[in-house]
């Protein structure tokens, strides 16, 4: 790979898009096509990246996007649809939307692909986004191209609307911060521009159809995710545990109100799952150095630039 290396990035407006971006300009790339569907946070992107191609459209429609891979030197493939209520929207941007990239990509001999998979492949947990993950990951393996795929855990970062970037904007409007039962769930969470940094490690190296789980250096409860941002921030908010039975239903009556939920009822069963991911050495493995978390929870929350810009739903 060198800097004038045509790089199309799917997804690319997302948390784990506008991350990889900004990593891969400071590195001195200077030939990405971003690709995503969602108008209010490629404008964000295009702020912060005037000089990268911008192309908004649905993936799972076929269309004149499709001729942006001829030349492509390497696919980034991040789209995902990651939370919703509904299986259909979980088939048609995991599922359809690989299909035609993967199409795009084997029309104009795209000779490689570092694909963004999730560790909820390998988890316990069985719902709408475990399985298409697991589909679309497959789809990836039986295309014939030379591929890598990384399976990250729990991301936070620059960025977040979801996740511990809503936890903490939660956090500062509400005077009680509600813990389901005792908040001892393991975590494993990944700074979100560490995964760009191994994302970008593995675009120059190459590795051939290998598959690896990208997870969080520490091991760290629920609960003290939740004190470590308060701490950061300076909040007041009382950290209040209560039944799970009471929290499940309250998020069942949250989306009643919402389409876009930060966080539903099928992802507070997954928390509580009792997963541990046995994670490859990825530090060693790419070469990038791990950011510890508390250092890592005050970049994201503490960036003079990046820190109060949030994606929409």
């Amino acid at each position: 790979m060198n800097k004038d290396s045509k790089i199309i990035i799917t997804g690319a407006s997302g948390l784990l898009g506008q991350n990889t971006i900004l990593l891969l300009r400071e590195m001195g790339y200077n030939h990405i096509v971003a690709i995503d569907k969602h108008h209010s946070n490629l404008a964000i992107l295009k702020d912060l990246n005037p000089d990268v191609k911008i192309i908004e459209c649905d993936l799972a429609e076929k269309g004149s996007w499709m001729n942006e891979f001829e030349g492509a030197d390497v696919l980034l493939q991040l789209h995902a649809q990651i939370t919703s209520l509904y299986l259909n929207e979980f088939e048609r941007n995991n599922i359809t939307a690989t299909e035609n990239v993967l199409d795009s990509a084997k029309k104009y001999h795209v000779p490689y692909i570092v694909h963004i998979s999730s560790s909820v492949v390998i988890s316990v947990a069985n719902d709408y986004y475990t399985n298409t993950k697991k589909t679309q990951e497959k789809l990836v393996e039986d295309s014939g191209i030379p591929y890598c795929s990384l399976r990250p855990t729990l991301m936070f970062g620059w960025f977040d609307k979801k996740h511990l970037g809503w936890l903490s904007r939660f956090m500062k409007k509400t005077p009680v911060f509600p813990i389901p039962g005792n908040g001892k769930y393991l975590r494993q969470p990944l700074y979100a521009r560490d995964m760009a940094r191994v994302i970008i490690s593995a675009m120059e190296m190459q590795p051939k159809c290998e598959t690896y789980n990208i997870i969080g250096k520490e091991e760290i409860d629920y609960i003290d995710i939740i004190k470590c941002i308060k701490k950061v921030k300076g909040y007041r908010t009382v950290i209040l545990c209560i039944p799970f039975w009471m929290f499940k239903s309250l998020m069942k009556f949250y989306a009643l109100f919402s389409s876009h939920p930060p966080f539903t009822a099928q992802q507070l069963d997954a928390l509580v799952a009792g997963d541990y991911f046995k994670g490859d050495p990825w530090w060693d493995i790419f070469n990038v150095e791990s950011t510890p978390f508390d250092k890592a929870i005050e970049e994201t929350f503490g960036h003079s630039k990046y820190s109060d810009i949030v994606l929409k739903p």
